[in-house]
């Protein structure tokens, strides 16, 4: 008797604590959120609104829950097609794209520089897998489906034959390019959703994946996974590095996530100034704070993440020389770290090199990189679904 009162009493306590775990970790009715972002194109984060920011990063929440830790089947993109066009070699924009795609029993095709006329010379799009060739993917059930594209800007009625094709057969266009005018080319002409997979001035892709790392905060026993900080609001971000598309990215969405900046770039590799100007007047718009500084440490002062990311972008190699001179100093290291807040995270785009990180952060338990690589799968599958579906987030909307 009494050991089945024990028991019981134990029942009650579990299904108590359970509870507090649901209703403290966003599993219940969803709150509404009146977002909607079909047939939009997603060139850059300014373009969004705080409520649109957070609602992809609640769709992709909610998509990683499902799929992943509760096992449900979603064929949200079934037979929808990818348009993807590469300018610049890639390995998690398109690994992320096609896995997202395929998880739903949809089709992506990869779109090289390559003519259609010479695909046997097609140059391999990906960092890794050297020789390795381009695979396409399949329809449930139907035949192989392999296009290759040549995107010429500068031929005005090419370009707008192209994207009046691709608008005819595809349902989006994810597009990584070297200049971000081309993508608004192709959404002037296009028909369909255009995504940027990364461009010179940004990467909103990536930026969705950090955000989503940093935000997701679940400690439910049964979903046996644990992110961080459970809210972006107040978090201090320092980049110490390149004034790049990455940073680019952050300095035109982290205001409106309530996220203060601190900026270390060397002279001469500062930001764009137009984008400056515009993170400076968002800041001052949403009440963040704002740092742009030469010194390392005195961005990593009291920071909770530190970012870096290559020193060198495609496009960049002839400039390696003069690059490795001016950032000298810029490693970020457990010296950085000790500036930094007492509980810092390191957050790093990938593929990372020696001189921008060494091995002790990169590979510390404060390195988040490799769920923020995984997490590209879900934030760019929240994209996918958001302009092109009807679906809504099911799950609790989680805090921001």
């Amino acid at each position: 008797m009494l050991f089945n009162r024990r028991n019981f009493v134990t029942i009650v306590k579990l299904a108590r604590t359970s509870k507090q775990l649901l209703r403290q970790f966003g599993y219940g009715t969803p709150a509404p959120m009146n977002v909607d972002l079909k047939g939009r194109d997603l060139l850059t984060l300014q373009n969004y609104t705080a409520d649109e920011l957070k609602y992809l990063l609640w769709m992709a929440s909610d998509l990683k829950q499902r799929i992943k830790h509760k096992g449900e089947y979603l064929p949200l993109m079934q037979g929808k097609s990818l348009a993807m066009i590469f300018e610049k070699r890639s390995t998690r924009t398109r690994l992320s794209a096609e896995t997202g795609l395929l998880w739903r029993l949809g089709c992506a095709s990869l779109l090289s520089l390559a003519s259609l006329e010479d695909v046997s010379h097609a140059q391999n799009h990906t960092q890794a897998g050297l020789g390795s060739s381009l695979s396409p993917l399949q329809w449930q059930g139907g035949p192989e489906l392999r296009v290759f594209l040549q995107w010429t800007a500068s031929d005005v009625e090419e370009s707008w034959q192209n994207m009046r094709v691709l608008s005819s057969m595809t349902n989006a266009i994810l597009a990584r390019v070297y200049k971000h005018n081309d993508l608004h080319l192709m959404a002037k002409e296009a028909t369909i959703p255009i995504i940027n997979g990364l461009s010179d001035l940004y990467h909103p892709l990536q930026i969705l994946a950090d955000y989503l790392t940093l935000q997701i905060m679940q400690c439910v026993p049964v979903m046996n996974t644990r992110e961080h900080y459970g809210g972006l609001k107040g978090l201090t971000i320092a980049w110490v590095g390149d004034g790049n598309n990455v940073l680019q990215s952050f300095m035109t969405s982290a205001a409106q996530l309530g996220m203060h900046l601190r900026i270390a770039t060397p002279r001469g590799f500062e930001p764009d100034l137009r984008i400056t100007k515009i993170c400076e007047q968002n800041s001052k718009e949403h009440g963040t704070k704002l740092l742009l500084t030469t010194d390392p440490l005195e961005a990593a002062d009291s920071a909770n993440v530190l970012v870096t990311d290559t020193w060198i972008s495609m496009g960049q190699e002839e400039e390696k020389k003069e690059r490795l001179k001016a950032f000298q100093g810029y490693q970020i290291t457990m010296q950085t770290a000790k500036s930094a807040a007492s509980n810092w995270t390191f957050l790093h785009c990938l593929p990372r090199k020696p001189e921008e990180v060494d091995d002790e952060v990169f590979y510390s338990p404060q390195s988040l990189v490799f769920q923020e690589a995984e997490n590209r799968k879900w934030t760019i599958m929240a994209v996918m679904v958001s302009l092109l579906t009807d679906y809504s987030p099911q799950l609790q909307k989680p805090t921001f």
